[in-house]
C-alpha cells in the first residue's frame, strides 16, 4: 500500500512539475506593464488589451519587420502603423467595435 502511494505521488510529481515550470510567469504583470509603457491612459481591460495586441502580433507575423509591433502599439494603439494593420488583416469591418476598444483603453477617442 505504501509502495502505491509513493509510485503515484511520484508519477504525479514527474507530470506536474514540468507543467508548472512551463507556465509563463508574470505574463498578465508584463501586459500591464506594457498597457503604461505604450502610453494608455484609459482603464486597463485585460480582454481588451490582448485582442489589440493580437492584432499587432498578428501583423507582425503577416510582414515580419521587426520594429512592426512596437510600432503598431505605439500611442496606445493610435497610429498610422495600427490602421495599416487593421487594413492589411481585412479587418475593416470590425473597425467601429475597435475604435470602442482602443477609446476605452486609450481614454480619447481614437482617429482611425
Amino acid at each position: 500500500m505504501c509502495s502505491k502511494n509513493l509510485f503515484i505521488s511520484l508519477a504525479l510529481i514527474l507530470v506536474l512539475v514540468p507543467m508548472i515550470v512551463s507556465f509563463p510567469r508574470h505574463h498578465t504583470l508584463t501586459k500591464r506593464s506594457s498597457f503604461f509603457d505604450i502610453e494608455c491612459k484609459g482603464v486597463f481591460n485585460k480582454s481588451i488589451f490582448f485582442r489589440l495586441d493580437r492584432i499587432c502580433e498578428d501583423c507582425y507575423s503577416l510582414f515580419r519587420e521587426p520594429q512592426l509591433h512596437s510600432l503598431c502599439k505605439k500611442r496606445c494603439f493610435t497610429t498610422e502603423y495600427f490602421k495599416g494593420c487593421l487594413d492589411a488583416l481585412q479587418l475593416t469591418d470590425e473597425q467601429e467595435i475597435i475604435k470602442t476598444y482602443v477609446k476605452a483603453i486609450n481614454g480619447a477617442e481614437p482617429i482611425l
